[in-house]
């Protein structure tokens, strides 16, 4: 009699998990509402609700540098109730990087119960999309820019299948972006790569794909990534200067003010490595792109230095700064990062 009631009990509560588990995906509230552990949580699971923040690292490096790390940790604090979700083609299925990972930057990523890593293969990714054909035939290894273009081409691919937002790693989120579908201005009648965001099967994100294949050519920097977003959005309207710090709208998609993500444009990329007399608000922004591309120099931010990118860690994400930064006091970081 006791076996049977054991028995019961066990269907009863694996019954009660599923029908919990099933209405936090209806209800988008995966991350609040249970205390699911993210090893049960497929990639689809996480990202079915069109409403991810989505990073991508396109080289085999695990351990994210402090940069990627605030980026990462800045998202999932400003977008709490959205799954952050990292994909990393360093790492494969059978890899699991937990809490007790060696690398610190994933311990305190993973700690965060919005945050998602995950491996990512681009045969994988590209099926289905019209990046496929080209990636069989590109030869990476005589491609001198392969590491941007490949990312390009992934982030593309990730926002068509699963929507959401997709974001550089080097940039830090301040507030959340307030439209589902916009590009970036980085100037006046210039659209970023660096973040945008579409809900999935996007038409636009299907004609940037195409764009992509047919006007390839990677010895141009920037052609599959910024250069590409502007063509297809000069294809469909007639951009104008930016006045104030008004947005725009093209077809249905906003064209995002320069202020609202890059507040300091790319030739004056290392005002954010020195001390301000008085620190800027940023009100106009929804984040900050960093310019790490630039960064040639890979200044590193230090302790107590003083500088805006220290107040920006300290402030946006206070994790990285006090294990990462604080943590080896006296070492410096080097912010080496490629991304656009």
């Amino acid at each position: 009699m006791l076996k049977e009631i054991q028995i019961v009990l066990c269907f009863f509560f694996v019954f009660v998990f599923a029908m919990l588990y099933e209405l936090s995906l209806q209800s988008g509230c995966i991350f609040s509402c249970m205390p699911i552990s993210k090893r049960f949580l497929t990639q689809e699971d996480v990202m079915s609700q069109s409403r991810s923040i989505i990073f991508v690292e396109t080289t085999d490096r695990l351990e994210p540098p402090p940069l990627v790390s605030c980026s990462v940790e800045s998202a999932a604090r400003i977008y709490h109730d959205r799954p952050v979700v990292f994909f990393m083609k360093g790492l494969n299925n059978n890899t699991w990087m937990d809490s007790n990972s060696t690398y610190p930057a994933f311990s305190l990523l993973s700690a965060m119960k919005n945050v998602f890593i995950f491996p990512f293969q681009m045969e994988t990714l590209f099926q289905e999309t019209p990046l496929l054909p080209w990636y069989h035939k590109v030869n990476a290894t005589q491609e001198k820019h392969w590491v941007h273009i490949s990312s390009d081409a992934s982030r593309l691919a990730l926002i068509w299948k699963y929507g959401g937002i997709y974001m550089d790693t080097d940039v830090i989120s301040i507030r959340p972006v307030t439209v589902t579908k916009f590009l970036a201005a980085q100037a006046s009648q210039f659209a970023s790569n660096g973040i945008f965001g579409f809900p999935h099967h996007h038409w636009f994100i299907w004609d940037c794909m195409k764009d992509f294949v047919q006007n390839y050519n990677g010895r141009i920097w920037g052609n599959q990534g910024p250069l590409l977003m502007t063509r297809r959005l000069q294809a469909l309207c007639n951009l104008t200067n930016f006045y104030n710090v008004e947005d725009q709208s093209c077809k249905n998609i906003s064209f995002l003010h320069p202020q609202r993500f890059y507040p300091i444009p790319y030739l004056a990329w290392r005002q954010y490595y020195r001390v301000w007399d008085t620190s800027p608000d940023f009100n106009n922004s929804y984040a900050l792109h960093l310019w790490n591309f630039m960064n040639k120099e890979y200044k590193p931010v230090v302790a107590g230095s003083n500088i805006l990118v220290e107040n920006l860690y300290k402030t946006y994400c206070p994790t990285t700064y006090k294990d990462l930064i604080q943590g080896t006091e006296g070492s410096g970081h080097m912010q080496q990062n490629k991304t656009e």
